[in-house]
């Protein structure tokens, strides 16, 4: 790994956690409410909005509750997920750059979980976008369980931080958190806050939200979706044009329109593990919380696991950091994605 060393936190700052439903599965409707709540935030005092796991254009909640879509040669499973690409953001691309021109009129930044297609591939993705309007991602290194039949795998290029309001600014998804390499590289990067992305943040995830502040002596928001069965049968109506099949896979999914899928669970955490703000729980909302670099620099008089609280004469940990291509043509760099 490269050395690097993180500028010493200063200040406070405002950030703000959105814990609304998307129009499930309409990129354009979901972009359209992401642009409101933007502002939202943002007129709230926000410097730091971020927005839960494939937010754009919902979490496929079908792989884990609707009977029969990990069948191979579903049709309808494979209907869902010609959708899904279709409705994928790409980096570079038109709703990026208005999600980059809605940072830069606020003078904001932007955390935004997304389908990414980059080439024939959906990626589960994070999209951290600055003031400036600059943008890096984060592609989620292992897709967990069912996710696999959806996303690529990551590689070492996106596990990295860029600079945030008050420090060094990075994320990890959902059961990324339970990668214990990957936890160590990203606080050798010396986060100062850490945006942890889930489809809803249900108790097992606290527990991992509330370990990696500690640990990591970071501030973490943790942000979850509320979304019901109605949200996901409306989302995919709204496309105004469905696959029949596709539909009843949807509906297939247990509960009425108030079925609650998805509960939110959205929180901010201290790097003392102690919560901010939140949990909200089965309700749309957005939280709000006042992050003090200060907490930062006195907990670390107890605990820097990059620093005095390390033994690398008995641990190391090399992270290979270089884009990953199945094919380069001659003069290529392969090491540029």
């Amino acid at each position: 790994m490269t050395e690097f060393s993180p500028p010493p936190v200063a200040g406070c700052c405002r950030a703000a956690v959105v814990q609304h439903p998307p129009v499930f599965l309409n990129l354009e409707a979901s972009l359209g409410r992401a642009l409101e709540l933007i502002g939202e935030a943002a007129a709230g005092g926000a410097a730091l909005i971020v927005f839960p796991e494939t937010w754009l254009p919902g979490y496929p909640v079908w792989i884990d509750s609707a009977p029969g879509a990990a069948i191979w040669g579903q049709p309808a499973a494979h209907a869902l997920y010609h959708t899904l690409a279709e409705n994928a953001v790409t980096v570079p691309g038109p709703h990026m750059a208005r999600l980059q021109e809605a940072a830069r009129a606020r003078g904001v930044h932007v955390v935004m979980g997304a389908h990414e297609r980059r080439g024939g591939t959906l990626y589960n993705t994070i999209l951290f976008i600055d003031p400036a309007g600059g943008c890096r991602v984060h592609r989620k290194l292992t897709p967990t369980y069912t996710e696999r039949l959806l996303w690529g795998q990551g590689d070492g290029s996106t596990l990295a931080v860029g600079p945030g309001p008050i420090g060094p600014l990075g994320g990890l998804i959902c059961w990324e958190h339970w990668l214990p390499l990957a936890r160590a590289a990203m606080h050798a990067l010396g986060e100062t806050i850490h945006v942890a992305q889930w489809p809803s943040v249900r108790e097992l995830h606290q527990l991992a939200s509330r370990h990696y502040a500690f640990e990591g002596q970071c501030f973490v928001l943790a942000a979850g979706t509320v979304l019901t069965r109605g949200d996901v049968i409306e989302g995919y109506r709204s496309l105004g044009t469905t696959d029949p099949g596709a539909l009843a896979l949807l509906e297939s999914i247990e509960g009425d329109a108030a079925t609650v899928l998805q509960p939110g669970g959205s929180t901010v955490i201290a790097p003392d593990a102690s919560y901010l703000a939140g949990p909200l729980v089965d309700e749309p909302g957005i939280l709000y919380a006042d992050l003090d670099a200060a907490r930062i620099v006195r907990g670390h008089l107890l605990l820097d696991t990059d620093g005095h609280y390390s033994r690398p004469d008995v641990f190391r940990l090399h992270v290979d950091t270089r884009p990953r291509a199945n094919v380069t043509f001659g003069g290529d760099d392969p090491s540029v994605s």
